[in-house]
């Protein structure tokens, strides 16, 4: 049969929601992904994909949290020709949506139990493929080479599309990202940002009788923080024709109310679209810090220390229209019905390092949102779009 006879498959959608509900009622925060990995490979394995299959990579040792598992890898040799096509959603969640109870009420699906979040960030993306295998086994529907991605530890650094061994993926040459957002949402673009660790050394002193023999580490601090916001490099930056942005995030210090600070650790970030503005960005971040530890002396003159560590989190990136990958999004979203809407995020998603690593990668809404809060949601008309997209891919029929 000819592609342009080819007929457009829809997917079981009421078996796809009650997937959905399972699955984000599943715990796993970053690092704590083996529940989840364990319930996608018993789905696969029960719908025909053979043991030999289903391979977990080793991303977690790379991970600054370590872990239970890597990622889910399963690679399906096509039934028709054409270029391998990847499929991919990470599988961890944050930690407010540990205890998880999905609760649906006409349109949308919560938790039941208001101090978490739902877990569908990014358990409808992950749904919304394992739904598309699913079909395409049951009813042994014609699909090219396909592989699919499960990835972990995404929340803390996209861990697993960072380190996830290309050779494992196949050499696919159209990859769809399924995560934020509504089914129409395209991702084409992303921000780039850096991870920040600021050690501030100090010299402790009795804060009553000998306060003039310390250096507070929380002073150097103080000095350096609002000097950043009052030069404008911290929050919003807009410098001319450039923009960012930064963020002191966390701050740990101090020993005792009277002892002078001998230490304080600070976790920030910097974010831009621009590369070389985002490294401006960090040098003024770790000048500001020396200098302010320069000038904060006791009175034998012995001034504080400051040592700084940075790493990229993710690499920005922007994909052309043109590029395959978009135009077959924007295929199976306007067969659907419905007009794409293209974004260009100032946060990092998997299609960050896939994109950085050299595959192009599109990110498509599978109706989740409000995520990272208790407010989460899943609009069940955009997750069953989003599943209806995701067949149309994984069998080629976007443009039948």
């Amino acid at each position: 049969m000819s592609k342009t006879t080819r007929r457009i498959p829809e997917p079981d959608l009421k078996r796809a929601v009650t997937l959905v509900t399972q699955m984000m009622a599943i715990r796993g925060p970053s690092g704590e992904e083996g529940r989840i990995n364990q319930f996608i490979t018993d789905k696969l394995r029960r719908a025909g994909v053979p043991a030999s299959a289903v391979k977990t990579d080793n991303a977690q040792r790379h991970s600054p949290i370590g872990g239970q598992t890597g990622s889910l890898v399963v690679k399906l040799p096509g039934t028709m020709r054409g270029p391998r096509r990847m499929l991919m959603a990470h599988v961890d969640t944050v930690p407010v949506c540990v205890g998880s109870r999905p609760v649906r009420r006409g349109g949308i699906i919560r938790s039941g139990d208001k101090s978490t979040g739902l877990g569908s960030d990014n358990r409808s993306g992950a749904a919304a493929i394992l739904t598309a295998a699913i079909e395409v086994l049951r009813r042994n529907l014609p699909h090219p080479p396909l592989t699919l991605f499960f990835p972990v530890q995404e929340e803390v650094g996209l861990i697993g599309a960072r380190y996830v061994p290309f050779s494992m993926l196949g050499t696919p040459r159209l990859v769809f990202n399924f995560d934020s957002g509504g089914g129409n949402l395209l991702v084409i673009g992303g921000t780039g940002a850096y991870r920040i660790l600021i050690e501030i050394t100090g010299v402790a002193s009795h804060a009553g009788v000998h306060p003039e023999n310390g250096v507070s580490a929380i002073t150097i601090a103080s000095l350096a923080i609002a000097r950043l916001q009052a030069e404008g490099w911290h929050g919003a930056i807009a410098k001319g024709r450039h923009r960012g942005t930064s963020n002191v995030g966390m701050i740990e210090g101090g020993s005792a109310m009277n002892v002078v600070a001998p230490r304080v650790v600070i976790r920030a970030e910097a974010r831009s679209h621009d590369k070389r503005f985002r490294k401006k960005v960090l040098d003024q971040i770790v000048g500001t810090f020396r200098a302010a530890a320069a000038n904060v002396r006791n009175a034998s003159g012995k001034c504080g220390k400051v040592l700084v560590s940075s790493r990229l989190d993710y690499e920005s990136f922007l994909l052309s229209k043109k590029v395959p990958c978009v135009v077959a999004a924007e295929t199976a979203v306007k067969s659907c019905g419905v007009e794409p809407r293209y974004v260009v995020l100032d946060g990092g998603l998997d299609a960050n390092w896939m994109t950085a690593r050299g595959i192009p990668t599109v990110t498509i809404g599978a109706g989740q949102h409000h995520a990272h809060t208790v407010d989460e949601l899943l609009n069940i008309r955009e997750f069953e779009m989003g599943c209806r997209i995701a067949l149309r891919l994984v069998t080629g029929t976007e443009s039948a």
